[in-house]
């Protein structure tokens, strides 16, 4: 059967697929511990769950506007305002089926092919393709550990051409953790400031921050830019809902009419029931999110220390998120019954076969030197888990 040229373009998502495998191996009697998965172990606070049962029981299941709900879209104003300092009207709001659905259609609206689109190293899986897709030609940059993982404002100056399209920024980031402080960004937005170049502020971890600085996106930090910032946030890590769909794109009115246009088009309004739990969980009682951030806090610290005590592993301390990106090269070379590990793919696969533990080869994200865990799960399973990739990485011979 022949298939389209851009399906062979693109990969299936990583994270997803060891996801998948790793419940697979549970499912067949497996005692895997994963850190693979990039989504709150919490389970969605109680009052966003009653806000969903309460819209089920009064019958709002039908469809909505295809750009989300106004109580929605006036939810997410009155949030941008609070907590960002940012004005935006509702032609100025558009809800997807989740901040990657977000991504998406705004690839789909903005990029034509030849487009360029910079995209720093490491970088979330999802980037270089939904650009590809959309027919683009994404553009990396490589930051490295000593810089923070973070984008230089030489290294932007220098990657940008008359084809540059956007730039995305993803702060905190995944998978590093990196976040950009305000400082930081002013000094790239000096670069951007004459330039007739989009930014797309993926702002989907702004609430999990660890950081001594405060939380600020691009938008923020320099007013003057604007008119060519898109803000994509959503309600998935920082609410633990990342079953119930609901991300969201702030910026000018053009794109956001154009993300109206194709989505109409793609999946008409995201999930009635999820927009009515998605209004309470940016309106209401944001105590049970300051917990969250607290274990994931205790999780970092504990994680960072145990991975650095690791023989070969080098492990940058994370300003957000809930990742850790752990320099493994150190084991390369080294050998287990024959078979040499030269690669972080081939460094995982030996640690889910030997150890039962799932994570994520760096390569996914740019960086074959690294590899990807989450400790979006138990400070129980994060210990037994370092314990298992310990002993593993004991067995390995130079």
């Amino acid at each position: 059967m022949r298939l389209s040229s851009r399906v062979a373009k693109i990969n299936p998502s990583e994270t997803l697929a060891i996801s998948a495998k790793t419940n697979a191996l549970r499912a067949q009697g497996r005692d895997v511990i994963g850190f693979a998965a990039g989504e709150p172990d919490f389970d969605t606070p109680v009052n966003i769950k009653n806000a969903a049962i309460k819209a089920i029981e009064a019958g709002f299941t039908k469809y909505t506007p295809v750009g989300g709900t106004d109580e929605l879209k006036d939810a997410i104003i009155a949030k941008l305002k609070r907590d960002n300092d940012l004005e935006y009207k509702r032609s100025q709001i558009v809800v997807s089926c989740g901040a990657k659905h977000t991504l998406y259609n705004l690839a789909q609206v903005l990029f034509d092919p030849g487009d360029e689109v910079i995209i720093p190293a490491p970088y979330w899986v999802s980037y270089p393709d939904i650009v590809v897709l959309a027919e683009g030609r994404p553009v990396i940059i490589n930051t490295n550990e000593k810089d923070g993982f973070k984008m230089t404002p030489e290294q932007l100056r220098t990657a940008i051409t008359d084809r540059t399209r956007a730039v995305i920024i993803n702060s905190p980031s995944n998978p590093t953790g990196a976040a950009y402080s305000p400082q930081e960004l002013q000094a790239i937005a000096k670069v951007l400031i004459d330039k007739d170049i989009l930014i797309i502020s993926d702002d989907i971890y702004e609430k999990i921050f660890y950081a001594k600085f405060p939380f600020m996106n691009m938008a923020t930090c320099e007013p003057k830019l604007k008119d060519r910032i898109i803000v994509v946030n959503g309600v998935s890590k920082t609410y633990a809902m990342t079953g119930w769909r609901i991300g969201y794109a702030a910026g000018p009115e053009e794109i956001v009419a154009a993300i109206n246009k194709i989505q109409s088009q793609n999946t008409s309004n995201p999930t009635s029931i999820s927009q009515k739990a998605a209004v309470e969980a940016i309106s209401g009682e944001q105590g049970v999110v300051d917990k969250m951030v607290s274990e994931f806090q205790k999780r970092r610290d504990f994680i960072v220390d145990a991975l650095n005590q690791i023989p070969g592993v080098k492990c940058f301390s994370p300003e957000g998120a809930f990742y850790v990106f752990p320099n493994v090269s150190g084991i390369y070379g080294r050998s287990y019954k024959g078979k040499k590990i030269t690669s972080s793919p081939e460094l995982i696969d030996y640690l889910l076969d030997e150890a039962n533990v799932a994570a994520v080869p760096g390569a996914a994200f740019g960086s074959d030197s690294h590899i990807r865990l989450s400790y979006a799960t138990s400070l129980k399973n994060i210990e037994e888990g370092i314990k298992r990739i310990k002993d593993a990485i004991s067995k390995l011979v130079s």
